[in-house]
């Protein structure tokens, strides 16, 4: 990564609450579209599992539950080629922890990785061995996640240029 003055600054996942208010105030104002009667998913989107999801997110999804297992993570900012870019960074277990990044496609976050980077880094406590651990760094790609909106066109189509340093 090209990192500007090597500025790399602890990050912590921590939503305004007026953001999640206007959220559950912008779920509760959908304006719900029509489905073909006898139709589900042939014609789009199936309209009573839409409202069912819809309605989860409303009233049952546990933002602050979600957050606080998401920053048991060690999370970052830094500035990668004058982009600020988000990336959690978790170190090996084992006696030499080999560096490994993983990187998500587009639309999707770090959070898809969630599950797989404890046993990247203590692969020990899976029923692997200590010493095929991993430092593991997940960054956010450019407009993603906790990351920074491109500033300019053609950042989204140069992210190996970005990782590689």
């Amino acid at each position: 990564m090209l990192v500007k003055n090597d500025l790399i600054t602890p990050f912590r996942i921590d939503v305004a609450p007026e953001v999640l208010t206007d959220l559950k105030q912008r779920l509760k104002s959908t304006r719900w579209s029509y489905q073909v009667q006898g139709t589900h998913w042939e014609a789009g989107t199936d309209l009573s599992y839409l409202r069912e999801l819809v309605g989860y997110w409303q009233d049952t999804y546990d933002w602050r539950a979600h957050e606080a297992a998401l920053n048991r993570f060690a999370h970052f900012k830094t500035d990668v080629d004058n982009i600020g870019v988000h990336f959690v960074h978790e170190r090996g277990k084992g006696p030499n922890p080999f560096p490994l990044i993983l990187t998500h496609g587009y639309p999707d976050s770090f959070y898809r990785f969630t599950k797989l980077i404890p046993m990247l880094t203590d692969p020990e406590s899976f029923g692997g061995r200590a010493e095929d651990s991993f430092d593991v760094v997940v960054p956010d790609l450019p407009g993603y996640g906790f990351s920074d909106r491109p500033r300019e066109i053609g950042t989204m189509f140069r992210v190996n240029d970005l990782w590689r340093g």
